[in-house]
């Protein structure tokens, strides 16, 4: 993510991630209560224990005259514990019927979450089948640090958004980036609007004033880098480097506007950053900007971002945050954060990414940059377990960055992208921490890392310019 912005580490590298599921192979039929949290304080009740995704085939459609839609989910899943009942995050949306593996399961609702009880317990390690059929008028989730997220009604449709909330506001969910999936998704519209998502585009069916768009994302994806917008948009459909390209920008917008002019460098970008990152981790190009005023940010949205209009208001392209969402196409959306607390991870890189993308364009170069932050950075303020308010925060961005940059100047050139090079092969459709970044960073370089990270993440004063 990319907002507007308006006028001790060794111990918080070591994540501890609560073990899940029975350890004695006379525990696996045994039965009990999946968690109802995947544990993390930064996003309290959001995320489920007792079972991990494997796929979600979603059918909504969504009528904007009346904000209503409908869905049905299909989510593939295996069973980590032996589940006697499961939770799955949904908000305000009334839920008609559940079948787990073909048969009706009991269902109850305890706040934003949706509690399944199946006929009978699942054994751990079996892989079952949920059906949920729901309906209603999808919910905005307000934050006054970025505007609005979640799913958003608009004039002419609707856009579902936002970081970490928005996925459970659309569609059942285990709401948190640990525990990633693959995803069809099926949208119906009235004729005319688009609906635009995540992945490859499939075929598009019309029947009875309706229109059916599909996408495919077959990379694992989190399940706040999805995303739907519908509504009134000019589509630009193509390919790039034998992949989909498709982009979109709201059809009132010139073709020749800054939107559309930035948007139109997404192939040339993702080359530039694939030639120091590594090869570019999907299936499918894109990005989509919107003009709705309530979302002041832009988001990684895999594979395909969405940019707020803020970034283009002075009338004059911006491929500095198409560099940001793009590098985060292998930085927070192909490997992933374990908990939110690391989520420097992503922005630092993405942040860093503006500056490598800045020099390659004719710009300031990147230590020009660096020294620059480093003169107005607040020490005081740590890039690592920021808490939760200070998730956006310059700490996590541009002192994430500082530190990206100090690791390059204390490795040198030749191992820091080797470090980069590794870690996106590595980790690809997975996940990593702060810890294991400095572990690689460590084996790689043949350095002890750790003191320098420990000073430019999370240390009070500010570190020696190396």
């Amino acid at each position: 993510m990319r907002r507007i912005y308006r006028p001790v580490l060794a111990a918080a590298l070591v994540v501890v991630l609560a073990a899940s599921g029975c350890t004695r192979s006379d525990e696996d039929h045994a039965f009990r209560p999946g968690g109802a949290d995947a544990g993390d304080p930064y996003v309290p009740g959001r995320g489920n224990g007792g079972y991990d995704v494997a796929h979600y085939a979603l059918d909504v459609r969504y009528d904007p005259a009346s904000d209503r839609l409908t869905g049905n989910a299909t989510v593939t899943a295996t069973a980590t514990q032996g589940l006697s009942r499961f939770n799955l995050d949904l908000a305000g949306l009334d839920v008609a019927r559940v079948t787990v593996d073909g048969a009706a399961a009991a269902h109850r609702r305890t706040g934003e979450e949706l509690v399944v009880t199946p006929a009978r317990g699942l054994p751990r390690g079996a892989r079952f089948t949920v059906e949920v059929a729901y309906a209603g008028v999808p919910a905005a989730v307000a934050d006054g640090a970025l505007g609005s997220g979640g799913f958003l009604h608009t004039d002419d449709g609707a856009i579902a958004l936002g970081q970490p909330d928005s996925a459970a506001t659309w569609f059942p969910v285990n709401d948190h980036p640990s525990d990633k999936a693959t995803y069809d998704i099926a949208v119906t519209v009235p004729d005319g609007l688009a609906a635009l998502s995540n992945g490859v585009p499939g075929p598009r069916s019309s029947a009875d004033g309706w229109t059916t768009w599909r996408w495919s994302e077959r990379a694992p994806m989190a399940s706040y880098l999805t995303t739907l917008v519908i509504g009134d948009y000019r589509v630009s459909t193509g390919t790039h480097a034998g992949r989909p390209m498709v982009t979109a920008v709201p059809a009132g917008e010139p073709a020749t506007g800054p939107a559309a002019v930035s948007l139109a460098r997404t192939g040339a970008i993702a080359d530039f950053l694939a030639s120091r990152f590594g090869p570019y981790p999907f299936d499918s190009y894109g990005g989509i900007a919107v003009a709705d005023e309530r979302i002041g940010y832009a988001l990684e949205t895999q594979s395909r971002p969405v940019y707020g209009p803020g970034f283009f208001a002075d009338g004059r392209p911006n491929p500095t945050v198409v560099a940001h969402e793009l590098a985060h196409q292998w930085f927070g959306d192909s490997v992933s954060l374990h908990r939110w607390s690391d989520i420097w991870l992503n922005e630092g890189f993405a942040t860093y990414a503006e500056w490598l993308w800045e020099e390659h364009d004719g710009g300031r170069s990147v230590q020009r940059q660096f020294e620059a932050q480093y003169a107005t950075t607040d020490w005081s303020q740590p890039s690592v377990d920021p808490g939760r308010d200070g998730m956006f925060g310059n700490a996590v961005y541009r002192r994430g960055a500082l530190a990206v940059h100090a690791l390059r100047r204390t490795v040198g050139d030749d191992a820091f992208f080797r470090i980069l090079r590794e870690w996106t092969a590595q980790r690809r459709g997975g996940n990593g921490t702060t810890a294991d970044l400095v572990a690689l960073a460590e084996r790689v370089s043949g350095r002890q890392v750790r003191p320098v990270l420990d000073a430019w993440l999370v240390g009070a004063s500010p570190p020696a310019l190396p």
